[in-house]
């Protein structure tokens, strides 16, 4: 079951069940479909970390991580399916993140991986917009937090409704022409896994949603392109971006 929610034209909030990948009306606005804080991985794609293991080895890392490298993406950044985002006049263009997105389904404390499934309640995708950047272990929130930088949706699909998270096709087009295809299979720290890591050290609320990682070679994208990204068994998440009005009337 894909589970979302969207604002009516009168303005309500429906949570809305779909049985297949329909659409809901046009006069309806999308809405992320889980409330909750989302935190994400770093370098959980074994192609990024192979790429960067020179890098990783030496200063100021030294060695590459051995415990998940978090951050956060604030209520300010978290948008639903279709919306627009504005990049900034400082910003030339955003990498596109294809994330898949492990919504939680209660308070989730040191969580054994053999038992990870009984917390996890669905899957969504997330794109992770990014300003380009090159530092790993410093927290980048000029680079990932600015306002609508986490679209999210369309919906969140029940657990037992995607057959296999750990071995997911991901692809992601911009203005219809692909850009990048990737696989949850190449993930560093498998699903399960990666929620026991977490959860050891923080724990995670029903609502919450754990983005596993970011693909190596994210594309890059500008204002005026067009972003899909879909993952297999779950959907397609559309996001468009737009330069900023005080910008774009200059």
């Amino acid at each position: 079951m894909r589970r979302a929610r969207v604002t009516l034209p009168d303005g309500r909030v429906r949570e809305t069940l779909f049985a297949s990948a329909t659409e809901p009306a046009d006069s309806w606005r999308w809405l992320p479909p889980v409330e909750g804080t989302v935190v994400g991985a770093l370098l959980n794609y074994r192609g990024e970390l192979d790429a960067l293991s020179d890098t990783l080895s030496a200063p100021p890392y030294q060695a590459p991580p051995k415990a998940p490298i978090l951050y956060l993406k604030p209520a300010n950044t978290r948008i639903g399916h279709g919306h627009e985002v504005a990049l900034p006049a400082d910003v030339d263009g955003v990498w596109a993140g294809a994330c898949l997105g492990v919504a939680i389904s209660c308070t989730a404390t040191r969580v054994p991986a053999q038992h990870a499934a009984d917390f996890i309640a669905g899957y969504t995708i997330v794109n992770d917009l990014t300003v380009p950047h090159a530092s790993y272990y410093r927290p980048a929130i000029r680079h990932k937090c600015r306002d609508g930088f986490c679209p999210m949706g369309p919906w969140m699909v029940d657990r037992d409704d995607v057959p296999n998270a750990d071995a997911l096709d991901i692809t992601v087009r911009i203005n219809g022409e692909v850009k990048q295809r990737a696989n949850t299979s190449t993930l560093v720290r498998p699903i399960a896994q990666l929620l026991a890591d977490v959860t050891a050290f923080m724990t995670l609320e029903s609502g919450d949603v754990l983005l596993v990682g970011m693909p190596e070679n994210p594309p890059l994208a500008r204002a005026g392109d067009r972003i899909d990204i879909d993952i297999a068994h779950i959907g397609t998440l559309t996001t468009a971006l737009i330069r900023h009005a005080q910008e774009a009337s200059r």
